[in-house]
Parts: structure tokens; sequence; C-alpha cells
């Protein structure tokens, strides 16, 4: 067993390793690409030498595009599907994990197998419902759809169901509603909780391509990964100067991460979601 033993951590380590460096090259590869000439992004280097770093091409991509709209609009698109998705899965985790009617268990099975369905496939169905309700080059057609989800019905669900019964017996002992319940004594009491969802849903909504890229044509309304394809043509594209856009809008959500990291490690733990 000892010989076992010895033999598992450095494979375990070693795969890490490898997992770690596989993930972290693309944006390497990115971030030295940003720092080069036009001439020398294909060079085939991987190392670059302090006194041939190529700045411009940050202060060239910040000119050439409206970099400050699109970097507002992704601000406000990420902050409003963070809030709006935070209070609607926190309303509907309170449901199901406090309410009691006909079927509750059976409805939230069947709420959280649409963690199943692949994202393509509801995308045409989802368009022209936007459409319908006149949201297609709209901030609203990307807002309103990214504001419901199953996971974050789940995972707040699980938080709810650890709160002591005890304290909302207490607080409709005292006169509070239902709703103040709610907002009171169960939304304090799951910061934590809230914390995490909310950190992962302003990464994911920052980082969002596909969608803003389907709903949003007018220029002035674009995100900052939807905005950054403006430097790619059907003929060439300007790779140094795209990855510097990239690694300015690789920043907000990496520095959301190490800022609140406490928050994920917590509400990870206390939410069960590992």
């Amino acid at each position: 067993m000892t010989s076992v033993s010895n033999w598992r951590n450095p494979m375990i380590y070693l795969i890490l390793i490898i997992g770690g460096i596989l993930m972290v090259a693309p944006i390497y590869w990115s971030l030295i690409s940003s720092l080069k000439s036009p001439a020398e992004v294909f060079d085939g280097k991987w190392l670059l030498s302090m006194n041939r770093l190529y700045f411009q091409n940050y202060v060239d991509v910040v000119k050439l595009l409206p970099f400050g709209r699109f970097f507002l609009n992704s601000l406000f698109i990420a902050i409003s599907i963070t809030i709006l998705q935070v209070f609607l899965s926190s309303l509907a985790a309170y449901a199901f994990a406090r309410l009691r009617f006909p079927g509750r268990d059976r409805i939230f099975l069947l709420y959280l197998a649409t963690l199943m369905v692949p994202g393509q496939v509801t995308v045409i169905p989802l368009y022209f419902i936007i459409k319908y309700f006149g949201g297609i080059d709209q901030y609203a057609g990307v807002i309103f759809p990214a504001a419901f989800t199953a996971l974050g019905t789940f995972l707040l669900r699980q938080f709810f169901m650890t709160i002591p019964r005890e304290l909302e017996d207490a607080a409709y002992i005292d006169g509070a509603s239902r709703f103040a319940v709610y907002w009171k004594i169960i939304l304090p009491l799951s910061l934590p909780a809230l914390a995490t969802l909310g950190i992962f849903v302003f990464i994911n909504a920052w980082n969002d391509f596909f969608w803003p890229f389907i709903v949003l044509s007018d220029t002035q309304k674009l995100p900052l990964p939807v905005g950054l394809t403006k430097l790619a043509t059907a003929h060439a594209s300007d790779w140094t100067r795209l990855m510097a856009g990239t690694m300015i809008a690789l920043l907000p959500a990496l520095l959301v991460y190490i800022i609140f990291q406490k928050f994920i490690n917590k509400g990870i733990v206390l939410t069960g979601f590992k």
C-alpha cells in the first residue's frame, strides 16, 4: 500500500500540472502576442525579450475602436444580468426550499433537468421569442433570457435548506409576512451563497459572446467580446491588437475572481455545490 501511495501522489501532481499548463497556454499565447509587433506575431517564439515589448497595440486598440463604449456596455449587461439572476434565483429557490405545494419536488426535478439541454438547442426558438417581443438589437434581448437559470436556483435552494426553520417560525409569531421572512431573514443569512452565485454569473455574463453576437448589431450597443470582432475582416485579422483587446477584456473578470475568491470557496463549501 505504501508503494502504491508513493506512486499515486506524484502522478496526481503531474496530471494537475499538465492540466494547468494546457489551460494557461492559450492565455499566455494571447499575452505574448499582444506584446509583439504585427510582423512577429507568428514567429513561433514563446519567450519575449523585455526590450522588445510592443505596447503600442494596447494604445491602438483603444483608439481604433469605441473601446470605452464597449466596456460600459459589457459592464451594464453583466451587472443587470447578475442582479436579476441572483434575485429571481433566490425567489425560486425559496419557493422550492420552504413552500409546500403539490408536486413541488417533481417540478423542481423537471426544472433542474433543463440543465441537461444544450444551449444551442434553444437558440432558434429563443431568438424568435425575443424577436416577437421586440428585443432584437436591444439590451433587453440580451439581459432577460439570461436572468433565469436552474443552476442558480439549485445552488441557493441547497443553502436555504440548511437554514433552521425555527428562525422563520419565530418571525411568523412576531407577525412577519412570507416575503418579509425571505427578505429580512433568509437573504441576510445567505450572503456567502448569494455572493458565490453573483460572481459566477458576472464572469459568465462578462465573457458571453454567442448570444449578444446573435441579438445585437448596433455597434453602439455591442459588449466588449463582440466589439473586438470589428478588428477581424473577411480577408485578415489584426491579431496583435485583437489579443491586446482580449487581455484588457480579461482584467475585470480576473479582478472579480481574485478579490472575491474567499466568498467562492466559502459558498461552495456551505451549499454543497462541490
